[in-house]
């Protein structure tokens, strides 16, 4: 355990150490801001609606589920579900009075960093959109304000900090003063940072996750949305560099989309958690930004396509070393569409929550991709941890007929093991080519994950001993639909290599 924890940890920048061990508790006070809104000499465009989650009184749906609740942080009830309770992506002005009264300052759910921001982007969106918010609504903004100016979450970084410092450009954009143009300053320094760092060349977020890249397209899209409304808050530097990133966001996310429109299952991914590509992309087209298309490369991932078939093949890191939490062992793991309709699919994501579910849905088995010794490529553990991670390299192709990769994952065994993987897509068929170099007696498997509308099986290496298993696959939170599972399994000395055929048509 220790081991691991060492592996894990290693990886961390000192910033985020230190926010672990020092970080203090926010002072709970009542800023003595003078409430005055900024005047609005923009328009705010129409942003994605969202659709009211109240099914009955104190009853809401999320994440698929049904609760009806006494306060706001029900005992018995799922962190994630309470954290999209205090989000108020959907919002009235009935719902925030009673959030106001009855969540005091930095007490429950709502008042960690991650709530807070999106709860604060989402009441101003509210109110842009038309809507009016009361004067204690105003002044709670304030109180909300000053105090994740204090929490900003540089123990975490990655999408959290970019989402808090999203917040701190909403508040000090929306309000007018010295104090909230000291928000707006340290939100617009963590964004000219965090954007920089966060966002690939090749236009993907650098968590390798398709889910979170839209979460944080439509961050973007909402800043540029706000750039309209205040410019004389906003500079056109940094309304402009905003519309860049959007544009190459929009390209990357289109090349890691199946041709039915929907995203692909690379790491932590599901339906119904961030926006659908068309509703982004009609979004960007009513606030004039013009998807750039680009050509996978930095992000690690592979696109070929020929009339009829995709196949996206994943050939990069699971994520940045020091914040990989929402990273799969999922090294050379692949999606396939063919004709609209998608062939193989990974398994998704249903769950945040410790436990075997959650390790199950990260690990190497709930892939397309193959496991030596019954290990997984990295080792991913609890909810968010991974320590020694698998390693891409030797990664080829032409962006349209082949794409081949190798990665580091089995080194750590004592006789090491090195996956190489090669797909090549013809008219009719997707060829993988799967050799394992090293030494000694192995036990391999190889995983294909049928969508749960696929009846055609892969042909496997006459080598393989063929299993086919029932399982699920998990489009959305809280869901599990029946599907199969192809395995492919042998024992011996390596080197060993095995080819299977995917036929389709």
């Amino acid at each position: 355990m220790l081991f691991r924890l060492f592996n894990t940890v290693r990886y961390l920048k000192p910033v985020q150490i230190y926010g672990r061990v020092f970080r203090g508790r926010p002072r709970v006070s009542t800023p003595n801001w003078p409430i005055v809104v900024r005047d609005a000499t923009g328009h705010w465009n129409e942003a994605i609606p969202r659709r009211c989650p109240l099914v009955g009184p104190n009853r809401f749906r999320f994440l698929n589920q049904d609760h009806t609740i006494q306060t706001w942080n029900d005992d018995g009830i799922s962190k994630l579900w309470l954290y999209n309770l205090h989000y108020f992506e959907w919002t009235n002005g009935e719902l925030i009075q009673k959030w106001i009264a009855q969540n005091p300052t930095g007490e429950g759910n709502g008042w960690e960093p991650y709530p807070l921001s999106l709860r604060i982007t989402n009441w101003i969106k509210w109110q842009l959109a038309g809507n009016r918010l009361e004067p204690s609504a105003l002044a709670s903004l304030i109180v909300q304000g000053h105090f994740l100016r204090q929490s900003l979450e540089y123990q975490l970084l990655g999408n959290h900090l970019l989402v808090n410092g999203k917040a701190l450009v909403f508040v000090g954009a929306y309000f007018k003063g010295s104090r909230a143009n000291r928000c707006l300053g340290v939100g617009l320094r963590i964004l000219r940072k965090e954007i920089k760092e966060q966002i690939l060349p090749d236009g993907g977020h650098f968590e390798r996750s398709p889910m979170y890249h839209s979460l944080i397209l439509e961050d973007l899209l909402d800043l540029i949305n706000l750039a309209t409304v205040f410019p004389s808050a906003i500079s056109g530097e940094d309304c402009q560099m905003w519309r860049n990133t959007a544009s190459r966001m929009l390209g990357w996310l289109s090349s890691m989309s199946h041709s039915n429109g929907q995203i692909s299952f690379f790491n932590d991914a599901a339906f119904g958690i961030a926006s659908h590509p068309e509703a982004l992309n009609d979004y960007a087209a009513r606030l004039g930004v013009v998807k750039r298309e680009c050509r996978l490369n930095e992000s690690g991932y592979i696109r070929l396509e020929n009339g009829s078939t995709i196949a996206l093949f994943d050939a990069g890191p699971l994520g940045p070393d020091y914040q990989p939490g929402h990273g799969h062992a999922d090294t050379l793991s692949f999606e396939v569409s063919h004709r609209g309709e998608t062939v193989l699919v990974n398994s998704g994501t249903s769950t945040y929550e410790t436990g075997a579910l959650r390790s199950k849905q990260r690990s190497t088995r709930s892939h397309n991709t193959a496991s030596v010794d019954d290990l997984d490529s990295s080792e991913v553990w609890s909810a968010f941890r991974v320590a020694r991670r698998a390693r891409p390299f030797d990664v080829k192709t032409d962006h349209r007929s082949f794409a081949e990769a190798a990665h580091s994952g089995y080194h750590r065994l004592s006789d090491p093991v090195t996956h190489r993987r090669r797909l090549e897509l013809e008219a009719k068929v997707l060829r993988v080519i799967d050799s394992f170099e090293g030494n000694g007696e192995h036990k391999l498997q190889l995983f294909f994950h049928l969508h749960p509308n696929n009846d055609s099986l892969p042909i496997l290496d006459p080598k393989l001993t063929l299993s086919i298993e029932s399982s699920q696959w998990y489009p959305e939170f809280n869901v599990a639909v029946p599907n199969r599972t192809v395995i492919g399994a042998w024992k011996g000395k390596c080197p060993a290599s095995f080819v299977t055929h995917l036929v389709l048509d």
